[in-house]
C-alpha cells in the first residue's frame, strides 16, 4: 500500500533529478562557501533549555498532508518575527511545495527579516540537497530516518556537518532512534505524527524518552498545541519542541509562543 511518505519521495527523487540538471555540486559548493555563518541552530536550543525555559522550534508551513490547509497565503516573515517576538529559540521553514506548500524564496525572505538560527525542513535524499540549504543560508537540515538508509543518512549529515550546519535527525520508533544514534548529531528529533499513517501521538516521545542517552538532546515535534502538552512531555525530561500547526493557526502568535516557552 502506497503511504503519503511514499508518495512525497517518489516527486522528491523527480525534484533532485531537476535540481542536478540545473546545477552542479561545484557551483552550489561555491555558493554554500559564499554565505554567512551559520546561526548555530543547536547552540540556541541549548541556551534556553539551560534556563529551565522550553527551546521552541517554531514552524511555518501553509499545509500538511494530515492537517490539509493551514493559513494559506501566509505571510512568512511575518509570521517568523512573531515566533521571534514570542521567544522562539529557532525557526523550521517547510520548503516542498507540493504537500506543504513552502518554497525555497520563502526561506530567503524569512532570514532577512529575523536574527533567528533556522532549520530547512524537506525530505533530504540527496547530499545536493545539503548544498543548496546552506547555499540559502540554512543553519540546520532535516534527515528523516524512515525516509532514507543508513548509508545515505551518514552522507546528509557529513555533508551538512562539514558546512557547518547542525542536523536534526528525525525517527518515529525505535528501530529509527537506534539507527540514528549512530549518527554524530546530539539533536535526536523524535515525530509525534507517523508519516505513513499521518497520526499523532505524544506518547511516542514519552516512550522513546528513556532510550535517548544525555549526551543527545531529544526533540518533541507535532502534535503540541498547549502548556498542558509541554507539561506532560516534560515529565520525561524534553525541553526541546518543534511546534507548527497550533502556532500557525493563532491571531496571538508571539504571545502564545512565549507562553509555550514558559510552560512548566
Amino acid at each position: 500500500m502506497t503511504t503519503a511518505l511514499d508518495r512525497i519521495l517518489e516527486y522528491k527523487a523527480d525534484e533532485v533529478r531537476a535540481l542536478k540538471a540545473e546545477r552542479t555540486f561545484e557551483s552550489l559548493h561555491a555558493d554554500a562557501r559564499a554565505q554567512s555563518a551559520s546561526r548555530g541552530f543547536a547552540a540556541a536550543l541549548d541556551a534556553v533549555a539551560a534556563t529551565g525555559e522550553n527551546g521552541l522550534i517554531c514552524e511555518i508551513k501553509r499545509k500538511s498532508p494530515s492537517a490539509g490547509e493551514i493559513l494559506p497565503g501566509a505571510d512568512a516573515p511575518a509570521i517568523a518575527r512573531d515566533y521571534e517576538a514570542g521567544g522562539a529559540a529557532c525557526l523550521s521553514v517547510l520548503t516542498d511545495g507540493p504537500s506543504f506548500g513552502g518554497k525555497l524564496s520563502d526561506f530567503v525572505a524569512i532570514r532577512a527579516s529575523v536574527s533567528l538560527p533556522m532549520l530547512r525542513k524537506d525530505f533530504m535524499i540527496d547530499p545536493l540537497q545539503i548544498v543548496e540549504s546552506r547555499a540559502y543560508g540554512a543553519d540546520c537540515i532535516l534527515v528523516i530516518m524512515s525516509a532514507v538508509d543508513d548509508a545515505c543518512a551518514a552522507d546528509l549529515s557529513r555533508v551538512a556537518t562539514d558546512l557547518g550546519m547542525d542536523v536534526l535527525v528525525e525517527t518515529h520508533d525505535e528501530a529509527e532512534l537506534e539507527r540514528a544514534l549512530r549518527l554524530p548529531s546530539p539533536l535526536i528529533g523524535v515525530n509525534n505524527r507517523d508519516l505513513k499513517k499521518m497520526q499523532t501521538d505524544l506518547g511516542t516521545s514519552e516512550r522513546l524518552a528513556p532510550g535517548v542517552p544525555t549526551d543527545r538532546h531529544l526533540i518533541s515535534e507535532s502534535g503540541i498545541s498547549a502548556p498542558d502538552h509541554i507539561h506532560r512531555l516534560r515529565m520525561f525530561g524534553i525541553r526541546r519542541f518543534l511546534i507548527g500547526e497550533s502556532l500557525m493557526k493563532r491571531a496571538d502568535r508571539a504571545e502564545f509562543t512565549r507562553i509555550l516557552r514558559q510552560a512548566t
